[in-house]
């Protein structure tokens, strides 16, 4: 199988083969052996002293290991490897520096994490990125509240992973300019409400999450509805100061202008009929907390206006009181227009506007992201399953391909929808392309076409060649196995990593995003 393996994957064989070291020029840039204690002139990345930058590589393994140091050195960096934790801080220990650390999170007994942890208390300043092949919220935002300069997912774009160290290199030098720690804001341990996806897009979510927590400064998340945006204001809440405060939501589209006044700003007894109590509006109700506006574009004109002055005084009146109440609320607003153009149309007001972008935060479509289908179909199963007491039930290939190639205009909330629609009727043990809501198969349809036909002679009928071969097997593999990832390697002969990679390779010269399952 090693020899049928080699052929069919003849690049990263290739990849496999590079010699852990390199002593020659390549192509005018300057390449350091492992363990290269003096480093030599690089190719413009150089560290005070005129030595080029010097990156330790954590990695367990070997092809994924060597593959980064090759990228690094070819960068002009003076690159050390390590195959794990523990390697990596006898290198410290001895009295080895390094300029930033670039780690894989799952490895061995020490996961990168407890890496960056260690780091971290050695040199808060020495700049630490993340990969892992498992990309999701929690680890996204634990790192980056941690202290990581980043973490990507694999398999990881070269280009990306150049310019974030490169990125990682200008922050260090601004902050030894300044000459001053940037502090370190400890990782919370609350869940992240529920937000499910490992594309690269929700990766950059992720992260952005982690950054936007730390403050207390309004923000704006702007998506179609339907692709959670009251998910992500949770788990800004959650991951924030304010975690152990309320977290009120409330729908600007749900009211009319009277009640929704009432409802933000609370009334006083008799301020008007039926108002026969006092009652604390939800700016009072999540004080010391987060209050979530959805649809803030549906506010109309006059309550605009009174939005504006309790963001920029931070206090409120009750409907029929005269007293002002001052308040401590971290405001997170939603919308699916374009207030850009709603303001431009005199319908939503700009100071506002500037009041509640302070941050911003845009969820992709989940078109934009369809390699989170799977993943999601996965969680919306598990859940109805419990709710209803019984076993998840299995889902064809089949149908998580009609699925992938729906157009889903209702986003998230039409694909939880359909899931547990096709959960209804499904039989006990396994969920069928027949199963799935007719509009969403017509859909699917109509949106691309239905796969060729796959089998040993359907693969070689039209002698293709070697690569569009390799293509056409993988395929057939992960059709067999149902998109299990794991054992379509194990199948083929090679880790999981090359199959990240051969996916990626193959996706890219589509024209496609790369496959960021980590499934």
């Amino acid at each position: 199988m090693t020899g049928l393996t080699l052929r069919l994957f003849p690049s990263f064989a290739a990849t496999a083969s590079v010699a852990p070291t390199c002593t020659a020029p390549l192509d005018g840039v300057v390449c350091a052996p492992s363990g290269f204690e003096h480093p030599v002139r690089g190719s413009g990345m150089e560290a005070v002293g005129g030595a080029p930058e010097r990156v330790l590589v954590v990695e367990d393994d070997r092809v994924a290991r060597q593959l980064a140091v090759e990228v690094m050195r070819l960068a002009g960096y003076a690159t050390t490897e390590a195959e794990c934790s523990e390697e990596a801080l006898s290198l410290f220990d001895r009295g080895d520096k390094f300029d930033l650390v670039l780690s894989d999170v799952r490895m061995g007994e020490m996961d990168g994490m407890s890496l960056l942890a260690e780091l971290q208390a050695r040199d808060p300043d020495l700049p630490v990125i993340l990969l892992t092949a498992f990309g999701d919220v929690e680890g996204a935002i634990a790192a980056t509240q941690a202290g990581a300069n980043d973490y990507l997912a694999k398999p990881f774009n070269l280009e990306e992973l150049r310019q974030s160290v490169s990125r990682a290199f200008e922050r260090r030098r601004l902050a030894q300019q300044r000459n001053q720690a940037e502090s370190v804001p400890e990782p919370t341990a609350s869940p992240a409400s529920g937000i499910v996806g490992r594309s690269a897009a929700m990766l950059n979510v992720y992260k952005m999450v982690g950054r936007i927590a730390r403050s207390s400064a309004p923000v704006l998340v702007l998506g179609e509805s339907g692709t959670g945006k009251e998910l992500v204001a949770r788990a800004v809440h959650a991951h924030s100061a304010r975690a152990r405060g309320p977290f009120v939501a409330v729908s600007c589209a749900a009211m009319t202008e009277t009640l929704l006044e009432s409802e933000l700003f609370g009334h006083e007894r008799g301020a008007f009929t039926g108002a026969d109590r006092q009652r604390r509006g939800v700016f009072e109700q999540a004080t010391g907390g987060t209050l979530f506006l959805d649809e803030i574009g549906e506010v109309p004109p006059k309550m605009q206006a009174q939005l504006l002055r309790v963001l920029q005084e931070n206090e409120i009146r009750r409907v029929g009181g005269t007293e002002p109440i001052q308040v401590d609320v971290r405001v997170v607003a939603a919308t699916n227009r374009d207030l850009d153009e709603e303001v431009r149309a005199g319908r939503f007001r700009e100071d506002l506007l500037f009041r509640l972008r302070v941050v911003s935060l845009r969820l992709p479509p989940l078109r934009e992201r369809p390699e989170d289908i799977s993943p999601l179909v996965e969680h919306f199963i598990a859940q109805a399953a419990k709710r209803e007491g019984r076993p998840p039930p299995s889902i064809s290939a089949e149908a998580v391909e009609v699925l992938r190639r729906s157009p889903w205009p209702g986003n998230v909330r039409e694909l939880r929808n359909a899931v547990e629609r096709a959960l209804a009727v499904a039989s006990p043990d396994f969920i069928l392309a027949s199963d799935l809501p007719a509009e969403i198969s017509g859909a699917a349809e109509q949106a691309e076409p239905p796969p060729r036909e796959f089998g040993l002679n359907a693969i070689i009928a039209d002698r293709p060649t070697l690569a569009v071969l390799e293509r056409r097997y993988v395929d057939l593999v992960l059709t067999l196995t149902h998109g299990n990832k794991k054992r379509a390697a194990e199948i083929l002969g090679i880790d999981r990593r090359t199959l990240y990679r051969t996916l990626d390779r193959d996706r890219a010269s589509d024209g496609e995003p790369g496959d960021n399952d980590g499934a």
